[in-house]
């Protein structure tokens, strides 16, 4: 019984320069630098096939008319699906190629670097389980500190930010993918997810200086994301932002729905990370392989969009969640209880593989602490770490939370430079509980996972630069020197791993590589 699964992230990163006040600009600058460098890619940037985006996709049955959807939601380019075999794809003409491109391209760890509306985006490749999930997004940051270094060369710092918002009402997400069978009903999945992403944020949350969306109030509270939260289930992304997303992309044929997570935060902490993948992995193996059951139809809170909120303000972890039964419980009383139903489904099961013993572990480990000594958790919980740190602040300088110095602490908190970032501080000083090495990071900064289709597309890029002229999620389409450019489908998330196309990789030539895979 396992807590691995088909785990993807997406990060939009915060940007800010001394020397220029547009971000659209910024982030453009900043991808395009990493790109032409090469540190990605060794031939430059990768294109970025829109082919089989499908973004106005719901998952309760129906599709959005493009006329009806907001701006922010045409993420695609409306042209034919992507291909269910190789086909030959028309070779564009140089006046095509010499064109001008979104900035964009795919790095040889199989991730995508971007820019989405105003901010430089990590799409991490797609992991196997909740460990190469942080692994790969933490990778993610190693990439945007080099990006920084490299864009800097020309003159112009950059500074970017892994957070969420910018204290001024602007945010931006942290999302999260899941595969998830189709054969659950959906509205199973919303029953028993809304507490569950209610509450979780108790474990995962990345705190932050200010409440409402502008800061209106001062205080501290443990959620990045929970003032944005106003709706309980919606396809939208960048408005009227629900605790479900119903946007239903999964990149992977029939079988699967993706569960698109937009109310995460963007964690810096390995085990703060850790239970954000892998609780969620385990509430949904439950509901793959047990069904609901009764325990989770108690759980269901009255108004859970205003708990998201009043959860992330209660520091005391104390807060009394009114439920639809009309009893009442905390947030650690409704984790305790997710962690209670998966423990014993999971064993009941069959025997727990290593991953999945230790997220059950670290889950219950964690829930403990904060019941009993909240502060002992500051190595493993990262609004815990940064709340302990602001009120020894506080302290030391008879501080209120309006002082502005606190906010400029939270900000320095999310600096990904070298040396400027407090979590970098933290983390040099032995103060956080890793998960993996500097080193196993900077690896998987340009070397893909081997047990999902990322490692195909990633070492594809790196065996055959060249000839790689665009990716997706599910294709690559190479140039093997005919007439057509050839694309290849990579629709199974399982398929193309190491196990799979390692010897084809090690072909002279792309020609070998795909007449060996067609072998």
């Amino acid at each position: 019984m396992s807590v691995k699964r088909v785990i993807g992230t997406e990060t939009e990163f915060g940007i800010l320069s001394a020397t220029q006040s547009n971000p659209i600009h910024l982030s453009a600058a900043l991808v395009d630098a990493y790109a032409s460098a090469g540190a990605g890619s060794p031939s430059g940037p990768i294109r970025w096939d829109y082919r089989g985006e499908d973004p106005l996709n719901d998952a309760r049955g129906f599709r959005l008319e493009r006329a009806s959807a907001d701006p922010s939601q045409l993420t695609d380019n409306p042209e034919a699906m992507a291909p269910s075999g190789p086909v030959a794809v028309r070779r564009p003409s140089e006046a095509e190629m010499s064109m001008p491109r979104a900035s964009n391209t795919v790095l040889s760890n199989g991730a995508r670097f971007y820019v989405d509306h105003a901010h430089p985006e990590y799409s991490g490749p797609e992991t196997l389980g909740p460990l190469d999930a942080v692994l790969y997004d933490r990778a993610g940051e190693h990439i945007a500190r080099d990006a920084m270094e490299i864009a800097g060369r020309a003159g112009t710092e950059y500074i970017v930010y892994k957070n969420n918002v910018d204290g001024k009402g602007a945010t931006y997400g942290s999302h999260e993918n899941y595969l998830v069978d189709r054969s659950v009903d959906f509205d199973d999945l919303v029953g028993a997810l809304i507490p569950f992403f209610v509450t979780r944020p108790v474990l995962c949350g990345a705190g932050r200086v200010g409440r409402g969306q502008r800061s209106e109030e001062p205080g501290f509270q443990i959620s990045q994301r929970a003032d944005y939260v106003e709706n309980d289930i919606g396809l939208e992304t960048t408005f009227n932002r629900p605790i479900i997303n119903t946007r239903d992309e999964p990149h992977a044929g029939t079988r699967w729905r993706r569960l698109h997570v937009i109310g995460g935060d963007a964690n810096l902490f390995d085990i703060s990370n850790f239970l954000k993948f892998g609780t969620t992995a385990a509430v949904l193996w439950v509901l793959e392989n047990s069904g609901v059951g009764l325990e989770l139809d108690s759980l269901a809170i009255a108004d859970p969009v205003w708990e998201t909120q009043e959860v992330s303000y209660d520091l005391s972890l104390t807060h009394r969640i009114a439920l639809r039964d009309g009893s009442s419980a905390t947030a650690l009383d409704i984790q305790a209880s997710y962690a209670r139903l998966c423990r014993d489904a999971m064993t009941a099961a069959g025997p727990l593989d290593d991953e999945t013993r230790l997220l059950l572990d670290t889950w219950d480990e964690v829930i403990e602490m904060l019941r009993t000594d909240m502060f002992a958790a500051a190595r493993k919980v990262e609004w815990v770490a940064k709340y302990q740190m602001l009120e020894a602040m506080r302290a030391r300088g008879s501080m209120t939370w309006r002082d502005p110095k606190l906010a400029a602490f939270d900000l320095q908190w999310h600096d990904l430079r070298a040396g400027r970032s407090i979590v970098d501080r933290l983390d040099r000083a032995g103060r956080i509980d890793r998960l993996f090495s500097l080193s196993e990071v900077v690896q998987a900064a340009t070397v893909p996972p081997e047990n999902t289709r990322a490692f195909v597309r990633g070492s594809l890029i790196t065996a055959f630069p060249g000839d790689v002229y665009a990716a997706a999620w599910d294709s690559v389409t190479v140039d093997a020197g005919g007439e057509s450019l050839l694309r290849i489908p990579t629709l199974n998330p399982l398929a193309g791993t190491r196990d799979l196309v390692g010897d084809a990789l090690e072909a002279p030539d792309i020609s070998t590589f795909l007449h060996r895979l067609r072998g």
